[in-house]
């Protein structure tokens, strides 16, 4: 049996745990104070409620990051430094420079930091084109009004009175990862497969008519060109987020079983 450690006990930490595969059980939770009766009435003593990875005296088979990208500035060194392989979502996090470089220093500890491929895919494709020279990476992210709510689009447009699809944001991977933590984590995934944060061209949309999070990467290169375009469900409890990002949360635990 694989145990795994979660960080966070939100929308998406449920679906996650909903899903866990045959073979795979959390061990310890990492959520605020107030999550923890929920928890243990959920779980009884078969799960430890925790406020910090340094209450688990224990080797998980897996950290599993799904939480925020504030979760992964916080926690994701120390967990690194203990040698411990971490999984994570909030890939928006590593836009941060600083950050980025902590986390790779860790790694060299023996610790294994693994971004997971979160609401797109293609991410193999566009790897491996790296490797031949990549000219230009273009993602846009195109999702309805209800799921821009709560982040700085508010603030660039009025989303109640949006009645046509509107490009309101134009800029980098890095920009667009620190400006919406948690929208544009799928932005800060591409640039890391592709040609880094700076390079890589954003463009954040929303369209009154679509129930949708659209995805569409466009890369050229010396390959030739790769376009892929990647509808998916937003969560019902979550609409910022995408029901393929909790699957490739499970996807990463499903493999535990075939190591």
């Amino acid at each position: 049996m694989k145990k795994i450690m979660l960080i966070g006990f939100g929308a998406m930490a449920q679906e996650v745990l909903a899903r866990l595969p045959e073979g795979v059980v959390p061990g310890w939770i990492l959520a605020r104070e107030h999550h923890h009766p929920a928890i243990r009435a959920r779980f009884g003593e078969q799960v430890m409620p925790i406020v910090s990875p340094v209450q688990c005296h224990a080797l998980p088979d897996l950290v599993l990051e799904c939480a925020s990208q504030q979760a992964v500035a916080d926690y994701a060194e120390s967990i690194l430094r203990r040698g411990w392989r971490l999984a994570v979502i909030s890939t928006g996090a590593l836009a941060d420079e600083r950050l980025y470089q902590r986390l790779q220093d860790a790694c060299r500890e023996g610790g294994q930091l693994m971004p997971l491929s979160g609401a797109v895919a293609g991410l193999d494709g566009l790897s491996v084109a790296r490797e031949g020279g990549l000219t230009s990476v273009m993602y846009q992210s195109c999702k309805s009004p209800d799921s821009w709510r709560g982040s700085l689009a508010e603030t660039l447009l009025d989303l109640d009175a949006i009645t046509t699809r509107q490009v309101f944001f134009h800029g980098s991977a890095r920009q667009a990862a620190q400006q919406f933590p948690a929208n544009a984590n799928v932005a800060a995934t591409i640039a890391l497969a592709g040609i880094g944060m700076d390079h890589t061209s954003v463009e954040l949309v929303v369209d009154p008519a679509t129930q949708r999070n659209t995805h569409t990467l466009h890369a050229v290169g010396a390959f030739g060109e790769l376009t892929l375009e990647l509808c998916g469900y937003p969560l019902a409890r979550n609409p910022k987020t995408s029901l393929l990002a909790v699957l490739s949360a499970v996807h990463a635990c499903r493999q535990l079983t075939d190591d």
